[in-house]
């Protein structure tokens, strides 16, 4: 059986790579990129564990695992090559663009400086887990897209958001078991990744709660990753909801409500409260402030619902966690002020691969790793993490604008739905290394990069 997926699974991502490739290098389409990361990015994890149950090949999986950087890199190429004046290429950074490149650059230095125990090589996959999003946001920034090459996109994005709940259906429903139970998951991480099982399921803790009921990650790598690319299939749902004719907008429905679904099904507080927080900034996008007063109600709605009507564990797991008592959330606060402590020691950071749960970083040498922003500032200092809050504000306040100002609906919707996630991430940013879930980092910072695209055109307009 584990041959049969794994032949399917290597056509399928095979074929997608060669298609992508002969668009690109044939015909110049070299933005075509980015369809194939929306399609494969999402089942990269699970791609790997079944194509490594089958073969047991680490060599074979290798090739799996460098397709995405080498699609970017064949797109940055043959970028170059059909822009054979490319130092004549007319460069416009706005402020956005700037502070990428700053971050980028900063990190680039610290890989070259002595700092830190982390090995040159460690460093450098680092680097390169920093420099590959930067790429993306770049080819972005010089992407144009026509009307369907938009729409395609919102259509992987949609077939991601309700495949991923039909998953969790099958598996809350069908298996009860996690569906990394029968891919190999548990194996792929000790081979390749040296990660021992651990939790009642036999996969890690993240796949449970501290109640041991299931959180489920549906075709994603965890039930944290599943729960924060979620946001991007509600936020491209609702922009396409509201923007659509009456007639024409109920499909948009189901998609909101099967990310909702995948949010429940994985149960993360984090992505919970990061819902929240993003409906409240959508309400102050489109000035709807009775959605607001609805959030409201909501939150009052399940507050008595917890006090009244729930049970006893689920009234504590919620008490503990808004006391910061719940194992979990003391984990968290454990590491921030770990993390803190190297800033306020090192305020110029401790070197690259110092912090994080990206793979090159050694469990020994860890120091923090669950804020995304102590990460930056543990490993780059406090100018490493400031750069990287600037480049978030930057971006969601010009996609913003973009969404206000552009008479393109395919650009609105793209920049509405790149900036609303961003804030949609805030909150993961304080308990996990967001950054590292490459579909809905990836994703959307190529959605930024094409916002700013937009908002250097308008600005050349003067139209803001």
């Amino acid at each position: 059986m584990a041959l049969i997926f794994f032949i399917a699974i290597a056509f399928a991502v095979g074929a997608g790579f060669l298609w992508v490739l002969q668009e690109m290098i044939f015909k110049g389409k070299w933005s075509y990129f980015i369809f194939f990361l929306a399609a494969y990015l999402p089942f990269y994890i699970t791609s790997l564990s079944v194509i490594f149950l089958a073969t047991r090949s680490p060599e074979v999986v290798g090739i799996f695992q460098v397709l995405k950087e080498a699609v970017v890199l064949v797109a940055i190429l043959v970028f170059i090559f059909y822009n054979k004046r490319i130092f004549n290429y007319p460069f416009r950074l706005r402020s956005t663009d700037w502070l990428m490149l700053a971050l980028l650059s900063l990190a680039f230095l610290y890989l070259l400086l002595p700092l830190g125990q982390a090995s040159f090589f460690n460093k450098a996959l680092y680097f390169k887990s920093m420099l590959i999003p930067g790429l993306v946001y770049f080819l972005g920034r010089n992407t144009t897209f026509d009307e369907v090459e938009i729409n395609w996109i919102f259509k992987l994005i949609f077939s991601v958001a309700i495949g991923a709940f039909l998953v969790n259906c099958i598996e809350h429903y069908f298996l009860n078991a996690h569906l990394q139970q029968f891919t190999g998951y548990s194996l792929y991480n000790l081979v390749i990744n040296n990660i021992d099982p651990t939790g009642n399921f036999g996969l890690t803790w993240t796949f449970e709660t501290q109640a041991v009921t299931k959180r489920l990650a549906s075709f994603f790598s965890d039930p944290l990753e599943l729960a924060s690319s979620v946001l991007m299939g509600f936020a491209a749902g609702l922009i396409w909801f509201l923007t659509s004719k009456k007639e024409y907008n109920w499909p948009y429905l189901m998609v909101m409500g099967c990310s909702m679904g995948s949010l429940v099904f994985s149960a993360s507080r984090a992505a919970f409260g990061a819902f929240f927080i993003m409906i409240f900034f959508v309400a102050l996008v489109f000035r709807l402030y009775k959605l607001i007063g609805a959030g409201f109600f909501a939150l009052l709605g399940f507050g008595i619902y917890v006090v009244a009507f729930g049970s006893d564990d689920f009234y504590f797991f919620v008490i503990d966690t808004l006391t910061f008592e719940n194992t979990s959330s003391i984990g968290h606060v454990v590491e921030w002020l770990l993390a803190l402590d190297s800033m306020v020691a090192n305020p110029l950071g401790i070197g690259l691969a110092m912090s994080g749960n990206f793979g090159s970083v050694a469990d020994e040498l860890r120091v923090g790793g669950e804020n995304q922003f102590l990460i930056y500032g543990v490993q780059m200092g406090w100018l490493g993490m400031f750069l990287y809050i600037f480049l978030l504000i930057s971006s969601v306040k010009n996609s913003i604008l973009v969404f206000r100002t552009t008479d393109n609906l395919g650009i609105a919707r793209i920049s509405f739905t790149g900036g609303v996630v961003k804030v949609g991430l805030l909150l993961p940013l304080f308990t996990a290394n967001v950054e590292i879930y490459t579909y809905v980092s990836w994703i959307s910072w190529w959605m930024i990069g094409l916002s700013i695209h937009e908002y250097s055109f308008l600005k050349s307009l003067g139209k803001n």
